[in-house]
């Protein structure tokens, strides 16, 4: 049995990793194997999230000290391991869930989840996992940027190549 402090220290960590996610999801790993559960492990750490099991009323002490929406704590009922999403990418892990769960089953489940604070249910994975990475954004962004310059330069390359067509046909002309 862990003492108190030891109690206070895990709910101290737990608001500390909170405090620097752009998102937290929380998923029930029951029905998962070990192996299972270290691929998922590993693949989240490879793209930048930390997954951690903790106990449901230490976490929820933990949300309590922190700037989180207030949820239905029947939300977390069982077993629950939470995703910290990195504070540049919020949107990845949501991705990788959904991908992950499509291959094993339907394993893990989405609880429930907190992206850049607003609540979201377990079965709103994919409309999480369906929006733009800050990659994705900032592609979108360069790309309407650029569009208008290359456009420009088109127009340029056309004006100036009919202007040598006729400065060639002219001189055609008079050397004729």
């Amino acid at each position: 049995m862990a003492t108190r402090e030891q109690k206070a220290q895990v709910v101290a960590e737990v608001a500390d990793a909170i405090a620097q996610s752009s998102a937290l999801y929380f998923v029930d790993f029951t029905t998962m194997t070990v192996a299972e559960d270290w691929e998922l492990r590993r693949l989240l750490k490879s793209n930048g999230a930390r997954y951690h099991v903790v106990k449901n009323t230490l976490l929820l002490r933990a949300l309590q000290q922190t700037e989180q929406p207030a949820f239905d704590e029947r939300m977390l009922f069982g077993q629950t391991a939470v995703i910290f999403a990195p504070k540049s990418d919020p949107i990845t892990p949501a991705k990788l869930l959904k991908e992950y769960a499509g291959k094993h089953d339907g394993k893990p489940r989405l609880k429930a989840a907190i992206v850049d604070g607003a609540l979201y249910e377990g079965s709103q994975l994919s409309l999480i996992a369906s929006l733009p990475t800050r990659e994705e954004i900032i592609a979108a962004i360069m790309g309407s940027l650029t569009a208008p310059v290359s456009g420009i330069v088109g127009t340029i390359n056309s004006v100036i190549g009919g202007l040598a067509s006729v400065i060639e046909e002219v001189a055609k002309k008079k050397a004729a």
